[in-house]
């Protein structure tokens, strides 16, 4: 099988080519403008290389539903251009093959439990910390929905007492996005990220805020591990920070190794160099052509 992946984000949207085994074959990054600009190209790129199926993994809200009469679509996200926006449909209409559906974080976070640093787990949390915030979880083998996906980037934690920064999300002003999302470091240091590296301050707190979401998934959901991605957690110096913060607000609750000396390889970086969405938009892909029984005989089995 050929199968196509699209990891759809607010800055850019990367597509790629690739195989049943999670290999890229090629792939591309289309800026994410306007609607008719961007999925132009999208649309083109997979014109000119044949695929058999597609998983598309975007940012949200996105209505991942199939019952809704809006499934598919892109919902209220801050990016105007894109709110209500009926991105499989249109998609579907000039592809037509096979499409799975789901946000870009369920995507990573297939792939990470397929190769990357959660293979053999029953359960396990991928969050990504990078323009904005997002989580993926799967529970018991499958990935974790109910209403419509989980947004765990909006959750509230409680704010450090020295800081003054009020948030930047529109909707919750100082939620986990709105307080440690990369928009909302450079919002509050006046720096990107990559220019504070040096800066012990920045990344305490940035480790303080992301620490208390990640207690709250572990009491909710008790993943077996918890992998960090995104462009913010490039800096390395976060982990060992994360960590600690973890413990401390755990307090001993838990006498499990994973919340205690066996920390360091239970909160990790991702293992697959950035391309979890894209990889899991592959997974996605062929799930979906053996749900809905359509491999094509000219190709390899699905099974």
């Amino acid at each position: 099988m050929l199968l196509g992946s699209i990891e759809a984000g607010g800055t850019k949207f990367v597509c790629g080519i690739g195989t049943e085994n999670g290999e890229i074959l090629k792939k591309i990054s289309i800026p994410t403008t306007s609607p008719q600009e961007t999925l132009k190209e999208v649309i083109q790129f997979f014109i000119d290389n044949r695929i058999d199926s597609l998983g598309i993994g975007t940012f949200g809200p996105a209505d991942i539903k199939k019952s809704s009469p809006t499934y598919g679509y892109i919902m209220n996200t801050p990016k105007l251009a894109w709110q209500n926006y009926p991105l499989f449909q249109v998609v579907q209409k000039e592809l037509k093959v096979p499409i799975g559906f789901t946000t870009d974080v369920n995507t990573a976070v297939l792939a990470e439990n397929t190769y990357g640093a959660a293979v053999g787990l029953k359960s396990c949390l991928y969050i990504t910390i990078g323009t904005g915030i997002g989580a993926g979880a799967i529970v018991n083998g499958k990935l974790l929905e109910g209403l419509s996906h989980p947004e765990m980037g909006h959750i509230i934690i409680r704010k450090h007492e020295d800081d003054i920064f009020q948030g930047i999300c529109p909707f919750h002003r100082d939620c986990l996005e709105g307080l440690a999302s990369g928009a909302a470091i450079e919002k509050r240091w006046g720096k990107k990220g990559t220019e504070l590296a040096q800066n012990l301050k920045v990344w305490e707190l940035e480790a303080y805020y992301i620490a208390q979401a990640l207690v709250q998934y572990i009491m909710i959901c008790m993943p077996e591990k918890i992998i960090i991605g995104g462009g913010v957690s490039n800096q390395k110096i976060l982990f060992p920070m994360i960590r600690k913060y973890v413990q401390k607000f755990l307090n001993g609750y838990f006498p499990y190794s994973e919340f205690n000396e066996g920390i360091d390889v239970y909160i990790v970086p991702t293992e697959l160099n950035g391309n979890a969405g894209l990889i899991g938009g592959f997974i996605l892909a062929k799930n979906t052509l053996i749900k809905q029984n359509t491999c094509p005989d000219w190709r390899l089995s699905c099974k």
